[in-house]
């Protein structure tokens, strides 16, 4: 039966691939320029992304409809006591689905679409789409408190990713459409194509801005958009009556807004990590964790029994905050219940986005602000104005995204008026929050978990070059003690800026720069008999060794002002190398990214060339396939250097059948300097054809390398 279901499902994959083939020949057929190509696919999944986005919302609203508005009166023959257990109830169905999916389980929200752009250039499985779909539906529709955001992200993301694969579209365009369906998924949820705009870029992409990336996400954030005024409306999310800014003289109280709002996003972000803390290394390593959701589900459906308005998204008791509709006294609770309760429904388990939360929390407070300031002071501020301000800021607190707050308020809105005190408050507040934090709460959750995450491609690449992949420079010597005119002599002959003098045991003591003699050209013929070199050096020298790598040189560079460092030797400090200079580093960076570039050109045609083919790139240089030879195997490519050695890049690697978070496919990666061999690799060669054919006969003797 398996083995039948295997072959159906080939044949499918088969027939997909074939479909795909012919619709890109169409593509062809018209001599579209990239551009246009670029542009249509961006479009086609900003609709199919922003239909996934309204599908779930209408998930959520169907769930919400049929639980929760009947409910009250009687569902079916339950009371209303019901609505205690349905969130347990979800939450049971949750840990389910956990226990037997625990893989696809673990790949949540907004923080692992960031780990796919990061680390698996964009590769987000379709089971996982499904699964965070599915899940999160269940959670937010059976009462947990949490918002649909993260999981629409997720599912734009998936959605997206699956897409780009299906054209067989390269790596990076792979992951720049993945950010564009999470901006069309946001833009879809919220209705705000600019937020969701702003929200792949500040959260999703690490603010790694390139110009084609922004046309994508532009594109495919304006049509979820627009498919989802098509299905959903036009309507704000939020109805108040329009604010009154007051008096210029009371800014300074926004100002107090984005710092109040910044210390309560901190304190959120701390309790959340306690409480995760404490469900992962403490509860569950003594109860199963269907038991520890099951009760959580249950606090929740008491608390939402006496407090409906804790219960889902929460946009409802928003508006009613917004229309005065609800005491001060019920704010006040339903803020303390939903600030308790998001971190325990999430640590326990449950599936959901933050997004929601940090707009209702801001929203009670901002009232609880305005009506502490009206009691106590006498003042006659709009509450309206401080519920709308403090919600951008909570959100923009938490979540670390001050430009996507800004423009999510004002979008959900439709109302331009209050957006200078909106801005003032959410920078006060997201400043706030990254002194303290230095990051997002996405990244801090990712680094918990041992990832190291980077803002960007060229920094990727400068940390994955260390000096020991460069040819260094001579290194200018002097004696401390050579005489004054003798060490200027050498420096006006050599075509070197910068020398070292060294001491009697051989080690460096110092540098010897143009800023170090500038001093004493005035008074050179009283000094030129008095000084020597040991008097002019700087002895603040800094040092650098092989393992070194260049994203670390170069910010030296800039913090040091100089133009080069002396290499010396990891295991003995006072043994000198040679030298590393800027133009090196950015030299080195320049044919890498070159690499990068050919590689990410090449990787859609590479898909196609059957194994061990040979394809001429440009007169005398060429592209080669080969099976890694048994000699490489368990050796890293930074321990060949072949590179150094043989003048051949190893621009790719190719995986057939290979096992991708649990599906299997032929894949392409881009190999890192400690990147090991496994005996399936599949080498993609570049290099000058003499240098290639050397390289591919010395590979026959099993003895070399």
């Amino acid at each position: 039966m398996q083995n039948k279901n295997s072959s159906s499902g080939y044949i499918l994959l088969k027939n997909l691939r074939s479909l795909n083939l012919r619709f890109k020949e169409k593509l062809t057929k018209f001599s579209m320029p990239d551009y246009t190509v670029f542009s249509f696919y961006a479009v086609l999944i900003g609709i199919i992304a922003g239909l996934g986005a309204v599908l779930f919302h209408d998930s959520l609203d169907l769930l919400n409809k049929f639980f929760f508005e009947q409910t009250a009166t009687g569902l079916y023959f339950l009371g209303a006591t019901f609505v205690i257990i349905l969130p347990a109830f979800g939450m049971f169905i949750q840990s389910m689905m956990i226990k037997g999916f625990p893989k696809v389980s673990k790949r949540k929200g907004v923080s692992d679409v960031i780990k796919s752009l990061s680390i698996r250039g964009g590769y987000i499985p379709f089971r996982t789409t499904v699964f965070h779909f599915i899940a999160p539906a269940i959670c937010i529709g059976s009462g947990g408190t949490l918002g649909p955001e993260g999981p629409a992200a997720q599912i734009g993301a998936g959605i997206a990713s699956r897409m780009a694969k299906f054209f067989g579209l390269s790596s990076s365009q792979i992951r720049i459409f993945t950010a564009a369906g999470t901006a069309a998924a946001i833009s879809a949820i919220f209705n705000s194509p600019l937020g969701g705009v702003f929200f792949a870029l500040e959260i999703i992409l690490l603010n790694d801005f390139q110009s084609p990336t922004f046309s994508a996400l532009i594109l495919a954030s304006v049509t979820g958009s627009t498919v989802s005024r098509i299905f959903l409306g036009n309507d704000p999310r939020f109805i108040f009556t329009l604010p009154h800014i007051g008096n210029y003289s009371n800014f300074y109280l926004y100002i107090i807004v984005g710092l109040c709002c910044g210390l309560l996003s901190l304190a959120f972000i701390r309790y959340s990590s306690i409480v995760e803390h404490l469900f992962k290394n403490k509860i569950y390593k003594h109860i199963p964790q269907w038991v520890g959701m099951v009760t959580v589900g249950l606090i929740v459906g008491v608390c939402g029994y006496f407090y409906s308005e804790i219960f889902g998204v929460g946009y409802k008791a928003i508006n009613s905050i917004l229309a005065y509709s609800i005491s001060w006294k019920i704010v006040l609770i339903i803020l303390v219940l939903k600030f308790v309760l998001v971190p325990i429904t999430l640590g326990s388990g449950g599936f959901g986005g933050m997004f929601a939360p940090s707009l209702f929390l801001g929203a009670c407070f901002g009232y609880l602000f305005s009506y502490t300031f009206n009691s106590i002071w006498g003042l006659n501020l709009d509450p309206t104005i401080f519920i709308l301000i403090s919600m951008g800021s909570v959100l923009g607190g938490i979540n670390t995204i001050p430009i996507s707050a800004i423009m999510i308020i004002f979008e959900m809105t439709q109302n331009y008026s209050f957006i200078v005190p909106l801005m003032l408050a959410i920078i006060v507040s997201t400043t706030l929050v990254q002194i303290v934090i230095k990051g997002s709460i996405h990244i801090k959750h990712l680094e918990d978990e041992g990832y190291v995450m980077s803002s960007g491609r060229d920094l990727n690449i400068l940390r994955n070059i260390t000096i020991a992949d460069l040819i260094l420079s001579k290194i200018e010597l002097v004696d401390e003690n050579m005489p004054l005119p003798e060490l200027v002599s050498r420096i006006i002959a050599s075509p070197n800026s910068t020398f070292y003098s060294i001491d009697n045991s051989g080690k460096i003591s110092g540098a010897i720069t143009e800023t170090e003699l500038r001093p004493i050209i005035t008074d050179y013929d009283n000094l030129k008999n008095v000084l020597v070199a040991k008097d002019v050096i700087n002895p603040k020298i800094l040092t650098v060794n092989k393992a070194d790598n260049l994203d670390y040189i170069l910010n030296l560079f800039s913090k040091k002002n100089l133009d080069q460092f002396p290499v010396v030797d990891i295991s003995n400090p006072n043994k000198i190398l040679g030298a590393v200079s800027r133009q090196q580093v950015l030299n080195a960076y320049n044919h890498e990214s070159l690499k990068y570039n050919l590689a990410d050109g090449l990787s859609t045609h590479l898909k196609t060339i059957e194994h061990a083919q040979t394809k001429s790139i440009a007169k005398g240089f060429s592209i080669v396939e080969h099976k890694v030879p048994l000699q490489f195997v368990g050796k890293t490519l930074a321990k060949l250097k072949l590179r150094n050695k043989y003048n051949v890049e190893i621009l790719m690697i190719k995986k057939y059948d290979y096992l991708v978070d649990d599906e299997r496919e032929n894949k392409i990666i881009t190999p890192t300097p400690d990147y090991k061999f496994i005996r399936e690799d599949v080498l993609v060669l570049f290099g000058q054809d003499d240098k290639i054919n050397k390289f591919l006969e010395l590979l026959k003797d099993k003895r070399k390398f």
